[in-house]
Order: C-alpha cells, then sequence, then structure tokens
C-alpha cells in the first residue's frame, strides 16, 4: 500500500492505494485541523463514506487519526500499519535545487524549509505534513512529488522574467510553474491519443480548475507555462487574479491604505471570478447565473475565456505549431460553455471546434475529441489522473527504479493502457448518456 498526503494549512488530504492491485483502497481528508469542529471524512473504494468528529490540534494528531481510523476494524481499510510501505507527499516548490521526484532525508527537507520564500502560502503547511507523517511512521520511507518538476525543461528565455538578473542570482525569482503532474500526465496521454511518441508531440495544455495553468508542450516537454515564481500569474482562477500590470499594487496600496501582505490576500483568495462576480468562483454558479442575465457572471465568463483564447494563440504561434489543444481538470473536463467561448474564433490558426461534440462532452472517465474534421489542429479532453504519476513516482522511488521524469516511462505512456476504474465507471456512463461513445477515443 502507498499512502499519499497532501498537507494544507487547515486540512490533511489523503489516498491509500493499492499498487498490486492498481486500485484506489481509500481517499479522505481531515478537515479544520488547529480549529474547533475538526473532523475525518473518507470513503473505502468510494463506496462507503465515514464522517467522524476528533478534535486535532495539530497535523500530527491529523495523521495519528487518520491512521487509527485506516486500522478500525469496522472500516477494514488495513489489517496492519505495516501494509504502509511508502509516503509520498505532494511538495509545491523544487525551486531550481529539486527537479524531480525524491526520497526525503534530512538535507532534502531542509531544502524545502530554505525554498519558503518561493511559496509563503503552501511551503510551511507541506512541511509540516511531512514533519508530523515522518514522527507517527517513522519506519518507512518518505517522498516528495514536486509540482514544478515538470516544468525544468523550460528554457531561460521562456523562464526569465524581463526583471534585474541580480534578483534571479540572488534571490531565484523566475518563472516555475505549478500543476506539473497533471501537465505530465496529459501530455504523455495526448502523445498516445495522436498515435506519436512523446518526443515527437507539440500540444497546449489547459488546466482549467479552480486553480488554471497552461502549458505549452515541445517534443515533448514544457516549453513554457502560465503559472510563474507562484501558482498566481497567468490564467483567470477562482479566487486568484492571473495577469495584471504590477504597478496596480502600489496605486491600490496607497488608495486603501493596505499593507503588502493584504493584498497578497486579496489577490490570491478574493480576486479572479470571486472578485469580478463578487458571489461565485465556481464555474457552474457562473455559467448557470450569466445565462440568466447576470451581467457580472457573463463579463466574468468572458474575461477567463479571452484570456484563455490569448494563451493558447501565443502558445501555438511559440511553439510555431501545434498538434493538439487539450482541455483538463474540472472545468476543462466539464464545461462545453468554457471551451466553446475560449476556442472561438481560433480557426484561423487551425484550432476548429466541433459544437455538436462538444456540447455531448462532459465526463470524468473518457477520453474525447471534440475537433472539427477538417481542424488542422486536434482538440481533445484529457480527465487528467495526477495519482497515477504520484503512486508511480513513489514505486519507482521505493524500487530504486526511477528515473527523471524526461527519461522515465509511464504505464500511461503504453497505448494498450487501461484504468480499469474508469473503464468501469464509463461503462455506467454509457447507460445513461450513450452519445458519449461517439466521440470517445479512450475507453472504446
Amino acid at each position: 500500500m502507498i499512502l499519499s498526503i497532501n498537507s494544507g494549512s487547515s486540512s490533511l488530504k489523503f489516498m491509500l492505494y493499492s499498487y498490486n492491485d492498481h486500485e484506489t483502497v481509500s481517499t479522505g481528508i481531515v478537515e479544520r485541523v488547529g480549529m474547533d469542529g475538526s473532523f475525518i471524512e473518507f470513503t473505502k473504494k468510494g463506496k462507503i463514506k465515514v464522517k467522524i468528529e476528533h478534535h486535532c490540534v495539530n497535523h500530527e494528531v491529523a495523521i495519528e487519526l487518520m491512521i487509527k481510523t485506516m486500522l478500525d476494524p469496522e472500516y477494514g481499510i488495513l489489517d496492519s500499519i505495516d501494509q504502509i510501505k511508502a509516503v509520498g507527499h505532494r511538495v509545491l516548490h523544487g525551486g531550481d535545487i529539486i527537479k524531480h521526484s525524491v526520497v526525503i532525508t534530512d538535507s532534502i527537507l531542509k531544502a524545502f524549509k530554505d525554498l519558503v520564500d518561493l511559496g509563503p502560502l503552501h511551503m510551511p503547511p507541506n512541511i509540516t505534513g511531512i514533519e508530523a507523517a515522518k514522527a507517527v511512521l517513522p519506519y518507512v520511507p518518505h517522498m516528495a512529488i514536486m509540482d514544478t518538476a515538470f516544468h525544468q525543461t523550460m528554457p531561460p528565455h521562456t523562464y526569465m522574467y524581463a526583471l534585474p538578473y541580480e534578483w534571479y542570482e540572488k534571490n531565484k525569482v523566475r518563472r516555475y510553474g505549478f500543476h506539473g503532474t497533471s501537465h505530465l500526465y496529459v501530455s504523455r496521454r495526448t502523445a498516445v491519443l495522436l498515435g506519436k511518441e512523446p518526443k515527437d508531440t507539440n500540444a497546449v495544455i489547459l488546466h482549467v480548475g479552480n486553480g488554471a495553468s497552461a502549458c505549452a508542450i515541445k517534443n515533448g516537454k514544457c516549453y513554457d507555462t502560465s503559472m510563474g515564481l507562484t501558482p498566481l500569474e497567468g490564467l483567470m482562477m477562482g479566487t486568484r487574479s492571473g495577469d495584471f500590470d504590477p504597478a496596480i499594487v502600489e496605486y491600490i496600496v496607497d488608495k486603501e491604505n493596505l499593507t503588502p501582505s493584504q493584498i497578497n490576500t486579496i489577490l490570491n483568495k478574493k480576486s479572479g471570478h470571486i472578485g469580478i462576480t463578487g458571489k461565485y468562483s465556481d464555474r457552474r454558479d457562473i455559467v448557470d447565473n450569466a445565462e440568466k442575465g447576470d451581467e457580472r457572471c457573463k463579463l466574468s465568463l468572458e474575461m477567463e475565456c479571452h484570456r484563455i483564447k490569448k494563451y493558447i494563440g501565443a502558445y501555438i504561434g511559440g511553439l510555431g505549431g501545434a498538434d493538439a489543444v487539450v482541455f483538463t481538470a474540472g472545468v476543462g473536463e466539464m464545461s462545453p460553455v468554457v471551451r466553446e467561448k475560449a476556442l472561438e474564433g481560433l480557426e484561423c490558426i487551425g484550432v476548429k471546434l466541433d459544437k455538436a461534440k462538444n456540447s455531448i462532452c462532459r465526463n470524468r472517465n473518457g477520453e474525447f475529441e471534440i475537433s472539427a474534421p477538417d481542424s488542422k489542429v486536434k482538440i481533445f479532453v484529457i480527465p487528467t489522473d495526477e495519482e497515477i504519476v504520484f503512486i508511480e513516482d513513489v514505486v519507482a522511488l521505493l524500487h530504486g527504479t526511477y528515473k527523471d521524469h524526461d527519461e522515465y516511462v509511464y504505464s500511461f505512456q503504453n497505448k494498450n493502457y487501461v484504468n480499469q476504474q474508469r473503464k468501469e465507471a464509463f461503462e455506467e456512463d454509457l447507460k445513461t448518456k450513450p452519445e458519449l461513445k461517439d466521440i470517445a477515443i479512450y475507453p472504446v
């Protein structure tokens, strides 16, 4: 069994995965860590949902609760703690020091602590989660799966900012990029759908969820990406601003008498869709209310789609042409409206949507082509699977077979790869929406 942990400031997400059976045994979360009203909630094989209230004063107590719950005879997730062979931790930032998944040693943990300034919102809870898990599970190896790793192949002219070079030399100010495991998975699956090797594949990947990022894939590697030093830059997001004129910060500091810290909070948590609509960050709410005539929801939707469109055009230009444009993550997979608006008018660069196919495409289990027959650039919708990247990296590190992701060949790169859980779920989906089969490439 492999245990994966994603530690936030007041939460602890986890997943237990049986690599031998290739299935997720349990997923869950401990909420309100360090606060009143904390609880654990999890599912067993996606079917049995359990919620237990328990005060968790810190992340170590949260992890103890997680293990205790997994061992509870009533729930039957684990017979023994010895079944956990390794723990993988999602870590936001490796800077330009940690460039791939790695076993966490004392020196690696120190490096993470040295990089806190590059990710002040995410790195402290990531580190807290690692230390807490090592305290509770000291006899198994712990691995870090880096959110920035996939983007380490960017050339200097795409990762550097036009700022004083000394800022890069002294303070490591540069573009790093995030959503790396998602972009890795989707880019490899894109190559499979195209019938190409990754090294022969150019694509624009759009990870559009509450957080959103675009990635330009050149010869199977990250060439450019929209998020920067932090996950704030780039596309418009649920609560994050994305790109804006940095001079606005000083202007608003003076006008509103705010501190830099307050501005940072507003840019990360009170901007994007929630900032424009004043109510909503969920695109379903925004689309529904835009259709009912809410002018600010209409504006917010148009702003997001225009921003996506700009990135698609810029990245196809930067790549010198693309084989595919690919949507993934919650909004990318489930919102025909966002996809259509984002692609509208791009026929001039060879990107032509089949609107009928696009309108059908709402599914998290299949992989679909929604481009028109005469589109020069394929348009795919590929549900992301960050967990399989995570698990395969942990297992490879455990067995000593891991290589840098540029060299490592994942199971899902094989044209005969089958995710059995998704296949079964897709077959169930077809019972109520048989038309999905007409646009599905995988599974068929």
